[in-house]
């Protein structure tokens, strides 16, 4: 595997983000699909709905919601494609939309799949 880079949707495209995956299950607000120069948008590997609800974007759940999301992707096919998706690319960026760029589902797969 290549390189695996973090960043957020809002951020502009570079020259050395490579293939560029979205990792979150909604569409970014206020982003147009040209700006976000995606070429993938993997909603499948994205934490469940109820998951992110409870989560809340709140640091201080991150160790229990990194526990619940690598059960909810424990034997995942959208794992397994994203996997094979980055064996293929020199450089792939996760894009997410989080504020926190410490407490993020994009973080969780960077572990999982570094």
């Amino acid at each position: 595997m290549g390189t695996l880079k973090l960043k957020r949707v809002y951020e502009p495209r570079d020259v050395t983000d490579g293939y560029r995956v979205l990792v979150d299950r909604l569409w970014p607000r206020g982003v147009s699909k040209a700006e976000a120069g995606i070429d993938e948008w993997d909603k499948d590997v994205a934490p469940s709905t109820a998951l992110r609800t409870w989560f809340g974007h709140d640091p201080a759940k991150f160790a229990e919601f990194t526990q619940r999301y690598r059960a909810e992707l424990d034997g995942s096919p959208a794992l397994t494609a994203l996997r094979s998706t980055c064996a293929q690319h020199d450089v792939v960026t996760l894009l997410y939309a989080a504020r926190d760029v410490e407490h993020n589902e994009a973080v969780v797969l960077q572990d999982l799949l570094g």
